[in-house]
């Protein structure tokens, strides 16, 4: 079994999450007493989302650039960003290690593939939802990415920051989240992409009449798998 370096903290929520996933999933594949073979850096996100509102992704990338390199001396066979959006400094992290980073939205267009489904509606922060580094990954698979209106985007985007990065999980948030997945279905979605990871702890399958493709579930399920490949 590999060991699998994660970049964890944006938010701690989730990160809580791809642990218990990622342990969940080994406990599985062997039984008994086994778990993961794993190394946790949990930043601090307020001094990210700093970077993130001021627009200054080069010392984002710098800091969990410097995060990856020491999951990688620590011995971290390859780095799990535990986040959708911090994969928008994914060179900045590349350039300084050896070992591969596990691309969050190729495991989530594989999964869709898989489904055979062309064309997804996507739900994120604004930066995910409006900016190209995430959604061109996706359309690179030959799959269509639809997303929120603007105003939905900003209300989506808010529930995230005040709400879920605070775990707070609120009905009339839920409710919200169903109305926009159910716009976007009506414009022609055969699938949803829960592209923030924390989305997962508040929207459920039950909540959508179409697939909802939850990326911490299925980033954390993949860590498994790769820890596994020979």
């Amino acid at each position: 079994m590999k060991t699998i370096g994660l970049i964890g903290g944006m938010s701690w929520e989730s990160s809580a999450e791809y642990y218990r996933i990622i342990n969940e999933e080994v406990k599985g594949k062997l039984g008994g007493l086994h778990s993961a073979k794993c190394l946790l850096y949990s930043v601090d996100f307020d001094e990210i989302e700093r970077y993130q509102a001021g627009g200054d992704w080069q010392s984002a990338g710098k800091a969990l650039g410097e995060v990856a390199a020491s999951l990688e001396k620590a011995g971290a066979d390859f780095i799990v960003i535990c986040t959708n959006t911090m994969h928008k400094v994914i060179n900045y992290i590349e350039g300084k290690i050896n070992i591969p980073v596990l691309h969050i939205a190729d495991a989530t267009a594989n999964q869709i593939q898989k489904s055979n489904i062309k064309k997804v509606g996507l739900l994120g922060t604004k930066y995910t939802m409006e900016q190209d580094f995430y959604k061109s990954r996706i359309e690179s698979n030959r799959i269509n990415v639809l997303v929120p209106d603007k105003e939905e985007r900003n209300n989506v985007n808010k529930v995230i920051y005040k709400e879920l990065c605070l775990g707070q999980i609120k009905q009339s948030s839920k409710d919200y989240y169903k109305s926009v997945i159910q716009h976007l279905v009506d414009k022609g979605a055969e699938g949803i992409i829960l592209g923030c990871t924390e989305i997962g702890l508040l929207v459920k399958p039950e909540d959508s009449e179409v697939p909802l493709f939850d990326t911490t579930a299925i980033h954390a399920i993949e860590a498994v798998n790769t820890a596994f490949k020979k």
